[in-house]
C-alpha cells in the first residue's frame, strides 16, 4: 500500500511539474520567442522518454546533469557564439519587424486646425470634451485613464446627450497629462488628434508609409527611406542612417575586424601579448614564492613551522576582492602607506596608477600575493609525498639543502604539478576581478579609436567594447569572447594532454 501511494505521489508531482513546463513554454511562445519555446518543448519530450522508458532508465540519474550542461554551459557559448556574427550593439538592438513597426507608428501634428479641451470626472472615470475654432464640439465616453497607448472614438455632442460635470481643475488635469499625452482620438470623418499641449489637441496623422517596393514614404516632405540589410539600418535617399536600427547577419565580419582592423587589431594584439605576459609571470612568481615556502615549511629542524603555515595561508583565507581593495589603498600614489615608505626612506613617490610599467608591476604584485598560498599548500602535499629514503641517500653523499632543493624536490613536483599550473595559466587568462577592482585597465592606450588601456586583459578589454564604449558593440565583444574561449580551450586540452601523459608515466 505504501509503495502504491509514493507511486501516486511520484505521478502526480511529476504531471505538475510536466503541467508548469507546458505553461511555461506557452507563455514563451507567446513573447514571440518561436524558437526557444520549441527547444523547451523538446526537452520537455526528452525528458518524459527518460522518466517514463526501461530503455532509457540509465539516463534518468545523468539527465538533471546532462541537462544543466547544456542550459548553463552550451547555451551560453552557443548563443554568445551566434552573436559574434551580427551587427547587435545599441545602436542594432531591435529585430527587423520592431523597428519597421517603430518607424510605421510615428506620427506628426498637422498645422492648421487644434481643439481645445476640458477634461472632465464621470464616476470613476473621465470624459474628453474638444471644441475647435468653429464650434464643433465633440465628447469621448468614458475612460480609465491609465499611462497606455490606445485609439479612442470620440463623437460629436449633440443636445439630448447627458450633461458634463464641472471640468476639472489644473493639479488634476497635470496628474493626469502623461496618459492623456498617449491617447489617441478618432473623430468623425477619419481624422486622428492627440493632446499637444496642457490644454489642447491637435489633428495628428502618421508619419511614414509603406509603398509597395517595401520603402517608407515620408508625408511630412515627401522624402523616402528604405532598409538596410547590409547595415542594420533604414537609411535616407543620401545614406543617411535613421534610428532605431536592427539586427542583422554580417557573417565573418566581426571575426576580420579583430585582425584586420587597425583600430581593432592594433590593441588586441598588444593585449593579447600582455595577457598572455601576464598570466605566465602571475603562474612563474606565485608558483615560485609558493614553491620556496613549501619547501621551508616542510625543513623538519624549522621551529613554529605551523604558526608560519597558518600566517601564510591567510591571503588565501581573505576574499581576493578585500584583498585587492586593500592593495588599491596602499598603492594610492598620495595617501597609501606604500608610497609613504618608499618617500621616507628613498625619497620617490611611484606613479603605480598612471605609469603603464608600474601599473603592470603593481597588478603582478597583488596577483602573486593572492595567488602563493594555493601554490604552497599544493607544493606541501607533493613535497611530503616524495620518499625520504631520497633524501637519505642524498645525505649519505655529502649533498645539502640546497643540492637537495635543485636535484630532488623541484624535479619530482614539476611533472604532478605541470597541469595545475597550466589551470592556472587559464584563470589568470581570464581573470576579470583583479583588473576591474584595480586598475580598470587604465592607464589607457592614447592612440586607439576604441576604449583599451595599457593593463587590460582580453576580458576587461571585451568588457569595455561591450558595456562601456558609447557604441557598446556586443557583437565585436561576443566575437572577441568567441576567440578568448577558442583560447582558453586549446589551453583546457593541453592541460588533459599532460595529466594523460603524467598517468601514462606513472603506470
Amino acid at each position: 500500500m505504501t509503495r502504491k501511494l509514493e507511486h501516486w505521489i511520484l505521478l502526480l508531482v511529476a504531471g505538475f511539474v510536466l503541467l508548469a513546463g507546458l505553461f511555461l513554454t506557452f507563455k514563451i511562445y507567446l513573447a514571440g520567442q518561436a524558437l526557444l519555446a520549441v527547444v523547451c518543448l523538446a526537452i520537455l519530450g526528452v525528458a518524459v522518454f527518460v522518466y517514463s522508458s526501461a530503455k532509457a532508465y540509465a539516463f534518468r540519474y545523468l539527465f538533471p546533469g546532462l541537462l544543466a550542461a547544456v542550459v548553463f554551459v552550451l547555451f551560453p557559448l552557443a548563443y554568445t557564439f551566434g552573436i559574434g556574427f551580427s551587427n547587435y550593439s545599441s545602436k542594432n538592438l531591435l529585430s527587423f519587424e520592431r523597428a519597421r513597426q517603430y518607424f510605421l507608428d510615428e506620427s506628426y501634428v498637422v498645422d492648421g486646425e487644434s481643439y481645445a479641451f476640458t477634461l472632465h470626472a464621470d464616476g470613476p472615470s473621465y470624459r474628453l470634451r474638444l471644441e475647435n475654432d468653429k464650434g464643433d464640439v465633440f465628447v469621448t465616453g468614458p475612460l480609465a485613464l491609465k499611462p497606455l497607448a490606445v485609439s479612442v472614438p470620440a463623437k460629436r455632442q449633440e443636445s439630448s446627450d447627458a450633461p458634463l460635470s464641472e471640468p476639472v481643475d489644473t493639479r488634476t488635469l497635470i496628474a493626469h497629462l502623461k496618459a492623456l499625452k498617449q491617447l489617441t482620438l478618432q473623430l468623425p470623418g477619419g481624422q486622428s488628434a492627440s493632446a499637444s499641449g496642457l490644454r489642447e489637441f491637435a489633428p495628428v496623422r502618421k508619419l511614414y508609409v509603406e509603398s509597395a517596393d517595401g520603402s517608407f514614404k515620408n508625408q511630412q516632405d515627401g522624402t523616402s527611406i528604405k532598409p538596410n540589410f547590409q547595415t542594420g539600418f533604414f537609411e535616407t535617399a543620401g545614406g543617411e542612417a535613421l534610428q532605431p536600427g536592427f539586427k542583422v547577419n554580417v557573417g565573418w565580419d566581426n571575426f576580420k575586424r579583430i585582425f584586420t582592423d587597425s583600430s581593432f587589431s592594433d590593441p588586441f594584439l598588444r593585449i593579447f601579448g600582455w595577457t598572455v605576459l601576464f598570466s605566465a609571470l602571475t603562474v612563474l612568481f606565485a608558483f615560485s614564492v609558493g614553491f620556496v615556502l613549501a619547501a621551508l615549511m616542510c625543513w623538519e629542524a624549522l621551529r613554529f613551522r605551523k604558526i608560519y603555515s597558518v600566517l601564510l595561508f591567510l591571503p588565501y583565507a581573505v576574499p581576493g576582492f578585500i584583498s585587492i581593495l586593500v592593495f588599491k589603498g596602499l598603492f594610492s600614489e598620495n595617501a597609501g602607506e606604500i608610497n609613504l615608505i618608499l618617500e621616507g626612506l628613498l625619497g620617490i613617490k611611484p606613479h603605480w596608477f598612471t605609469d603603464p610599467f608600474l601599473a603592470k608591476v603593481m597588478l603582478l604584485i597583488v596577483n602573486t600575493w593572492l595567488g602563493f598560498p594555493y601554490m604552497m599548500l599544493l607544493s606541501m602535499g607533493l613535497i611530503k609525498a616524495i620518499p625520504a629514503d631520497l633524501y637519505e641517500a642524498s645525505a649519505i653523499a655529502g649533498a645539502g639543502p640546497v643540492t637537495n632543493f635543485l636535484k630532488i624536490t623541484l624535479p619530482l613536483i614539476v611533472k604532478p604539478i605541470t597541469p595545475l599550473l597550466i589551470s592556472a595559466f587559464a584563470f589568470n587568462f581570464n581573470n576579470f576581478v583583479l583588473i576591474a577592482l584595480l586598475t580598470n585597465g587604465r592607464p589607457d592606450f592614447l592612440d586607439t579609436k576604441v576604449p583599451a588601456g595599457t593593463t587590460d586583459l582580453l576580458v576587461s578589454y571585451t568588457y569595455r567594447i561591450a558595456f562601456q564604449d558609447s557604441g557598446q558593440n556586443f557583437g565585436l565583444a561576443a566575437a572577441i569572447s568567441t576567440v578568448v574561449f577558442l583560447m582558453v580551450a586549446a589551453l583546457s586540452l593541453l592541460n588533459l594532454r599532460l595529466t594523460k601523459a603524467n598517468q601514462g608515466g606513472a603506470h
